[in-house]
């Protein structure tokens, strides 16, 4: 097969000023933060939905969809490592249709084959359930739940693949397009199913798992059109002998895969210890706690979305060997990522009740204790909007350059040591309660961008820019 030089304009171009480059991320970052809230609606229709069925189904759809996210968003951060390999190639320019076809051959390969120890995991989920305690009358409808959404992990991988090659080749819009079509899919597919609608039989709990095993099946087959259909990506011709293997390209891909992935699961394992502890305290502090983090893991989404360009902006000029290229791509989205943050951590702070308001009813006597503790957990939130941004855009740039096993041990003694440390000794120790959990919360995010800003700041001395 012929290589074909990709076109000299587009994501491959050298920005020659700041501003070219802040163009250049904007372009790339507004869909995928489009796209990454939309992603947070598509997961939460199943529960949305479900929550009408009773307690037990309430319970058993909130743990089988919080096991499958764990585990996708895990494969997903494995599978991610494609985008730096493929911005780097693009940067390189030379040969970069024949190895983007490569290393998106290896991401999908990897995204097959590190799905299946995982689909035995979740084909177990009412065990492991049982064995952390749950209700046996939950742990069996979630396993019921889990026992068919298992079926939608792997074209929900692959769709991820398709997702950050389209991105990184310079078609973020597709992202966005195709997280809407989902999230239309998930709503009519669970309306549909779950309560039997316009004839369809009424499933219930099962009828919701279907409808998120169509809505992958969906998200994967759309970006499948897309790829072969859109006139700038088809060139790349990605399917072209999709059943050679490529093992060098396969391990490059894991070996900074498997970093990534435990990054993001140290991560969200942290809040979800978090959860965990305010369990210990009481049911207000639950539901205060659920509150405010989901408030703050909206306002994350727009530093999410600028840390995934970043680390294919980044990535191209380290594949240029550029690095006034790569300082500057480092600076714009830095810039841009923190300085959302701020906006959204004057906002909380000034008016954390009209946030709490979208949840519960705030003038309800009955949801006095809940409203109050949110509102105290929400002004610490405000405080660390700043370094979660810091952190969340310091690892993508570092990820651009192909570092990802210190960040990944960063985030281990950030998040586990100096995050939840701080939060069970102020929590429990010093009787902080609710406010001391969340006051360890910010301690290690900060830890946490404190190193990565550093590790970026002396990424010369580290070894990390390009020979």
């Amino acid at each position: 097969m012929t290589a074909i030089s990709p076109p000299p304009a587009g994501p491959e171009s050298v920005p020659q000023t700041m501003r070219d480059e802040l163009r250049a991320l904007l372009r790339l970052a507004g869909p995928l933060v489009g796209a990454n809230l939309l992603q947070m609606a598509v997961s939460g229709v199943d529960v949305i939905f479900v929550a009408r069925l009773g307690t037990v189904e309430f319970a058993a759809a909130t743990l089988g969809v919080f096991m499958f996210n764990v585990i996708m968003f895990a494969l997903i951060g494995l599978t991610s490592a494609a985008a730096p390999i493929i911005a780097a190639e693009l940067g390189r320019r030379r040969h970069a249709v024949r190895d983007v076809r490569r290393s998106f051959r290896m991401a999908l390969w990897l995204a097959l084959l590190g799905t299946l120890p995982f689909l035995i995991i979740l084909a177990h989920g009412e065990t492991l359930l049982l064995a952390a305690g749950q209700d046996p009358a939950v742990a069996r409808r979630a396993g019921a739940f889990l026992d068919i959404a298992l079926f939608a992990l792997v074209p929900g991988i692959a769709a991820a693949v398709m997702r950050t090659t389209a991105a990184a080749l310079g078609r973020p819009g597709w992202a966005f397009a195709v997280t809407a079509l989902a999230l239309c899919v998930a709503i009519i597919g669970n309306w549909l199913l779950v309560f039997g609608n316009a004839g369809f039989p009424a499933l219930g709990l099962e009828g919701s798992a279907i409808a998120t095993v169509i809505t992958m099946t969906v998200m994967m087959f759309s970006y499948v059109v897309i790829l072969l259909t859109d006139r700038h990506l088809r060139r790349y011709r990605l399917f072209g002998r999709w059943w050679r293997t490529e093992w060098p390209r396969f391990f490059e891909i894991v070996r900074l895969g498997v970093p990534i992935a435990l990054t993001w699961t140290f991560e969200g394992a942290l809040f979800g210890g978090a959860a965990i502890l305010m369990g210990l305290i009481g049911v207000a502090e639950v539901a205060a706690h659920a509150i405010a983090l989901n408030i703050a893991a909206v306002a994350f989404q727009v530093p999410f979305g600028v840390s995934q360009a970043a680390t294919i902006r980044v990535g191209m000029a380290y594949g240029a060997r550029d690095p006034l290229w790569i300082s500057r791509a480092g600076r714009a989205a830095l810039s841009v990522g923190i300085g959302f943050m701020v906006v959204t951590a004057t906002l909380i702070f000034a008016l954390p009740g009209l946030f709490v308001g979208v949840y519960i009813d705030v003038h309800d006597p009955a949801n006095a204790v809940v409203v109050s503790l949110a509102v105290q957990y929400l002004a610490i939130a405000a405080l660390f909007q700043l370094v979660d941004g810091a952190q969340a855009v310091a690892a993508g740039i570092l990820r651009g350059l192909q570092d990802a096993r210190v960040p990944m041990l960063i985030a281990a003694f950030g998040y586990w040591v100096i995050g939840f440390g701080t939060a069970i000794l102020l929590g429990f120790f010093f009787h902080m309660q609710g406010v001391g959990i969340w006051l360890g919360l910010a301690a290690g995010l900060l830890a946490v961008s404190v190193l990565l800003l550093w590790r970026w700041s002396a990424r010369g001395r580290f070894g990390l820019l390009p020979a």
